[in-house]
């Protein structure tokens, strides 16, 4: 592909003001069902502050401000920041890294991250300064897609996209997609972080749609990963993966004419010590 490591495909991928809008306009439609979830298990309220990292177009802020807590969203993206300034105005927004926050250590009551886990070049860094910057007994909430193991859209994206697509395209290494939603991967390094008492709950979000071939569309426009992949692909390739994930979608969820495709995800949760 090019010579861009992990970090550096995420930063151009989501400074990418078209990317930003299609992930906010389409894919965030079944993030936008995980808000409740991730709202709730944070334990954020009256009388609270409350971080939202990787906040993006603030779709988990505007659901923080909603339970009546004071919020402050952090993202790396100013493409996502100048959405979120507009949809939530009562919410303050800062441009930063969740890998080094500049916040003092226990400020904060609660803090979010809807599913910013994977798009991080160190996640366990970001633990530590969630842990770092909470109070004693403050919770974190965060939010991943589960994986190809369970029926989601993203298995039948990425499974086309193994199948049909070319060998040469590929991500740099970096944190598997689906990582911290696992108990085995996101428990310990909780505890390791300085969290007690993890728990974890699937919400089966998803998408209405009425064109079969939503989904890949949804992840060439809107992804950072996805669409890293699927843009470079050759136009024949590019067919084969979109046929593929047609077919998948009609033999799986009907002949439509509308489609209820999974994208289910897990919100994970711990308490700060």
């Amino acid at each position: 592909m090019d010579d861009l490591d992990f970090a550096g495909v995420e930063r151009r991928e989501w400074f990418t003001p078209k990317v930003a809008a299609a992930y906010a306009r389409d894919f965030a439609r079944a993030a936008d069902m995980v808000v409740p979830a991730l709202v709730a298990r944070s334990g954020a309220g009256p009388g609270k502050r409350a971080l939202d990292l990787c906040c993006g177009h603030g779709n988990v802020s505007a659901g923080l401000l909603q339970a009546g807590a004071e919020v402050t969203g952090l993202d790396f993206s100013p493409a996502m920041l100048d959405m979120a300034r507009a949809q939530v105005p009562d919410a303050v927004f800062v441009q930063g890294d969740a890998m080094a926050l500049g916040f003092r250590a226990a400020r904060f009551d609660a803090v979010t991250i809807g599913f910013g886990m994977p798009h991080l070049p160190d996640p366990p860094k970001a633990l530590a300064e969630a842990a770092r910057v909470l109070k004693s007994g403050g919770r974190l909430a965060y939010s991943v897609w589960c994986g190809p193991d369970v029926d989601t859209a993203l298995g039948y994206v990425f499974g086309a996209i193994a199948d049909h697509g070319d060998p040469e395209i590929s991500l740099p290494p970096g944190p598997g997609a689906n990582d911290y939603a696992d108990p085995d991967i996101a428990f310990p390094a909780l505890a390791a972080a300085g969290f007690a008492a993890p728990q974890m709950v699937r919400v089966e979000s998803h998408w209405q749609v009425d064109d079969p071939a939503a989904p890949y569309r949804f992840f060439l426009e809107g992804t950072a990963r996805g669409g890293a992949l699927l843009r470079p692909q050759p136009p024949h390739r590019a067919a084969a993966i979109r046929r593929a994930v047609v077919e998948t979608v009609l033999a799986r969820h009907g002949s439509g004419p509308r489609w209820t495709v999974p994208i289910p995800a897990m919100v994970v949760s711990a308490t700060a010590a």
